[in-house]
């Protein structure tokens, strides 16, 4: 199951990130965002998922969610 199937609301733990991009990598890494973290989707709007991570809000594109395996 991918993030952007992801229930609001909901806790996850991330299993993988599924990119073969290493700068896109770097930069989930960057924002907390690896294998084992806690993730949850705090709301959906037009293409976008504002997740939470370790007490941060991001806003990331459907296309990054679809690539962060929970």
């Amino acid at each position: 199951m991918t993030l952007k199937d992801a229930i609001e609301g909901q806790e996850y733990i991330i299993k993988d990130l599924v990119t073969e991009d290493e700068e896109l990598e770097d930069f989930l890494f960057s924002l907390g965002c690896y294998s084992g973290e806690a993730i949850t989707v705090v709301s959906r709007k037009r293409g976008t998922c504002v997740v939470s991570i370790k007490d941060a809000r991001y806003c990331i594109d459907n296309q990054l969610a679809d690539a962060i395996i929970i």
